[in-house]
């Protein structure tokens, strides 16, 4: 049956491929002028709701390939001339002449705007917010676009973390409309997770920096995320609804234009998706978010608007049984879960700020920002287990092939949390631009408080065979034959109530050049922390050269010194108790890049290409648990990540954006203090390897690991986001989202980070969305039916998660038998699902 299905949805990908091969594209061409005559170099020709478009040569000329048999919509456009749109419908391989006349614009646009959009776009990349709503996705997160882009890392589709460039999740800046974004603390796993900040119906800018950003954003040592909400311009609207949640937004504009509004409310259940885990059982998810723009102006020169989110999280399960088979042809094994108990787990968010915005005139422009963010995080369970080891029949020609050939041991387990925490953190922030034709100077001061409290209580019981032993390995002149005591002990056990209050301070300048063919920015920022009273300078720069011989190419060159002062996460080790001598993480990067826009095909693509280097040093060294990342609490590693990353996204299929990433990363760190020590007996053979005595024995030999690869070295990712359409039908859409990685480091639990050189399963991942267009937005709505004709757009989706069914490996389960063999049980992640998508928007 599977394989039936697997054919039927590999031909139509093939007859959307076929299809779009033997279409022939439109074409309109023309000579644009002015109001008396004269031809317009530069005018923008761009089809209305895609990414295709083209410009005019030094006498006016254009021509603009156009999907054929369909309504499409062309806008002309350039500063100081009003645009001009028109509708057009061609057949395959028409060609028609259009000479339009653009008539003079006395509204120009802000120099400033100008300005900002030209600094930004040194060290970010701008991303297509219409691309997302379409993107087939399991959580249904913004950040899932993210994924798609080279440098960027991420083996869990349940979870919005991810990281960049041999980083962790916790080294990712993320703003919303300048405002900073926290995440919860507690959260494990993906399935605990629910929905991220950012709601992808209210965007309408996103810019990601992979690296190399420039002074004005904070203090982390990857990436920076720069969303900007949309403001309103009309009463409009969006709702969708699925098996995995439901939706919707609303937007308008009072009449005097005064006052606007942007909303959103987001449910979510994974409960239809988690029925697919290894782990059986009740799942209860609830996943709630709100969020409000709201923006009064009390003159041309001054506005005031809030931003308001408010998230509310529910996870409970009470598990049933898990069954979980592992290994390879030589050692087949299966791992059966008898549970008792449940956990319940809820993390409430509030955040809010207030943003106060003055242009004093066209040249300066100053911003006050107050914002808030509180959660209270509980994570409550007992989960009792009772397991089975067990060999299966390897034989191929046996009858019993597959099922259990005997018993490796049986053994039980109790898990029990009562983990409490609260956070606060508020600030006050000034920004301030100045802006000419030449420069465009930037400063900001931030003052920020936090108080956090944490009531950690937690541990684990293990029982292996039936009973619960100390186990210590022979040593010289140990006459216990390897056994000291039997007594039954609790495992990890963590208890300890932390109330933790402190300020920081930071400050930015920076400053733009903007030359006939260089673009500059040099800027430098400062942060301090009364904690542990560090201090930490932080010069950064970029220039982007645009040769006169090639416009079609940028190099672009960025560097710069990067501290990641520690958060609350950074302070606690694995034990539970803080560190408050911890000092910022210190990263200095250098990235090499360009931009090559080129012609194939008679449409227009871009490759961006990225080689870069980053030395760190001061590291805190951290275990990865499923979406956890759980620190050492030490500065004691220098590391260095370097790699290579391409993308190239353009019309592979006319009038339809996608895109394809490579990415190569090689990163490693070295503790100063990791190592383990070998013992030998009289003879000079070796007994045992990697245990760590205070007094060392005189036949022993101390090794020290050195460079180790970072829980993050994936070696090489690939990803591609394609979209389709039948020509003749272009109303039926395909669109697929692959991500391929290879395995990422992992070891068993405990301090020692020079054990975490195993490596994963590869991770694969295809998902693919088939869409019917029931009404285009590009198009005029002649409903009879009122309701229906208030539509702007319909569309109905049918979405296939992991079609090629991978059982990919998220974390590990460890066990330990009485000989003190221990074996990792993979932790497998989603299958294949079915979901049906309705969009509307009004």
């Amino acid at each position: 049956m599977h394989q039936r299905y697997l054919l039927l949805l590999t031909f139509l990908v093939i007859l959307f491929s076929i299809n779009t091969i033997k279409a022939q594209d439109g074409i309109l061409n023309g000579v644009i002028r002015d109001s008396i005559g004269k031809p317009i170099e530069g005018v923008n020709i761009s089809v209305i709701g895609f990414t295709n478009g083209t410009s005019s040569d030094n006498r006016g000329r254009y021509s603009l390939k156009i999907t054929p048999y369909r309504d499409v919509e062309i806008a002309f456009s350039i500063l100081g001339f009003s645009t001009q749109r028109i509708t057009i419908k061609l057949t395959a391989g028409e060609q028609r002449n259009y000479d339009p006349v653009l008539k003079t614009n006395i509204t120009n646009l802000s120099p400033v705007n100008i300005k900002a959009e030209k600094a930004r776009d040194i060290s970010t990349t701008r991303i297509e917010p219409r691309t997302i709503e379409h993107l087939p996705s399991v959580s249904g997160n913004f950040e899932d676009v993210l994924k798609t882009m080279p440098g960027v890392v991420s083996n869990n589709e349940l979870s919005s973390n991810y990281s960049v460039r041999g980083g962790n999740y916790d080294e990712n800046l993320v703003y919303v409309n300048d405002i900073e974004i926290y995440r919860p603390f507690l959260v494990r796993t993906g399935q605990q997770e629910g929905l991220s900040f950012i709601n992808s119906d209210l965007v309408d800018d996103i810019n990601f920096s992979a690296g190399g950003f420039s002074a004005m954003y904070g203090d982390k040592l990857s990436s920076v995320l720069d969303i900007k909400y949309r403001k309103p311009e009309k009463f409009a609207g969006s709702a969708y609804l699925s098996f995995l949640g439901a939706g919707f937004h609303l937007e308008g504009l009072s009449k005097n234009e005064k006052f606007s509004w942007l909303t959103g409310f987001r449910q979510k259940s994974n409960q239809f998706l988690l029925k697919n885990l290894d782990t059986k059982g009740d799942y209860k998810p609830s996943f709630t978010d709100y969020q409000g723009l709201l923006t009064y102006k009390f003159s041309k020169k001054t506005e005031l608007s809030f931003l308001g989110n408010y998230s509310s999280n529910k996870y409970k399960v009470i598990p049933s049984t898990r069954k979980t088979e592992f290994g390879n042809i030589n050692e087949a094994l299966r791992f059966t879960v008898f549970f008792d108990g449940q956990e319940v787990d809820r993390y409430q968010t509030t955040q809010g700020a207030l943003s106060l915005t003055h242009k004093v005139n066209d040249k300066i422009k100053l911003k006050l920002i107050t914002s808030g963010f509180y959660t209270k995080e509980q994570e409550f369970y007992d989960i009792v287990g009772q397991y089975y080891l067990d060999e299966l029949e390897r034989d191929l020609g046996s009858s019993s092939f597959g099922n259990v050939a005997f018993n490796r041991g049986v053994g039980g387990f109790l898990d029990h949390a009562r983990n409490e925490l609260k956070a606060n953190v508020t600030s006050t922030e000034h920004k301030g631009y100045y802006t000419t034709n030449k420069i465009a100077l930037q400063w900001g001061l931030k003052a920020q408080h936090e108080s956090i409290t944490d009531n950690i209580n937690e541990w684990q019981y293990r029982d292996s065979a039936d009973y619960s032993i100390v186990h210590v390995p022979d040593m010289p002149g140990d006459s216990t034959g390897g056994y000291i005591g039997q007594q039954i002990v609790l495992n990890n056990v963590v208890k300890n109530k932390i109330s933790l209050s402190s300020n920081r301070f930071s400050g930015y300048l920076q400053n733009n050049w903007n030359f006939e063919t260089f673009t500059i920015n040099a800027g430098i920022r400062a942060t301090y922390w009364d904690l542990n009273k560090d201090l930490n300078i932080s010069p950064r720069a970029s220039i982007s050269y645009k040769p006169k011989w090639n416009k079609k190419l940028t190099i672009r060159f960025s560097t710069g010194l990067y501290y990641q002062p520690p958060f609350y996460r950074e302070l606690r080790g694995l034990d539970g108790q803080i560190n408050k001598n911890i000092i910022a993480q210190r990263s200095l990067h250098f990235v090499l890049g360009s931009d090559y826009e080129f012609l194939s095909w008679g449409r227009e693509f871009k490759l961006t290409s990225e080689v870069y280097f980053k030395k760190m040093d001061n590291l805190i060294p951290y275990k990865l648990d499923n979406t956890r990342v759980r620190y050492l609490a030490k500065n004691n590693a220098t590391g260095y990540a370097t790699g290579l990353d391409l993308r190239v996204n353009g019309e592979f299929v006319s009038g339809i954006e996608s895109w394809a990433s490579l990415s190569f990363l090689k990163t490693e760190e070295n503790l100063s203090d990791d190592y383990y020590y070998n013992y030998y007996n009289s003879d000079g053979k070796q007994i045992i390897k990697g245990y760590t005595l205070n007094d060392v024995p005189v036949d022993s030999i101390k090794n020290y690991p050195g460079n180790i690869p970072r829980p993050s070295d994936q070696r090489l990712t690939f990803s591609v986001f394609f979209q389709d359409y039948l020509p003749k039908f272009p109303s039926f859409r395909m669109h697929l989202n692959l991500v391929f990685g290879t395995g990422l480091p992992f070891g068993p639990p405990g301090n020692d980070r020079y054990k975490d050189v195993l490596r994963g399963p590869t991770y694969r991942r295809v998902d693919i969305g088939f869409s019917k267009i029931i009404i285009d937005e590009d198009k005029k709505n002649t409903s009879r039916l009122a309701v229906i004709n208030k539509l702007k757009s319909l569309w109905i989706s049918l979405e296939v998660f992991n079609l090629l069914q991978v059982s990919n490996t998220v974390s590990y389960t460890w066990i330990t038998d009485v000989t003190g063999r221990q074996y990792g049980i993979p932790n497998y992640l989603t299958s294949r699902l079915l979901n049906l998508k309705l969009q509307a928007k009004f």
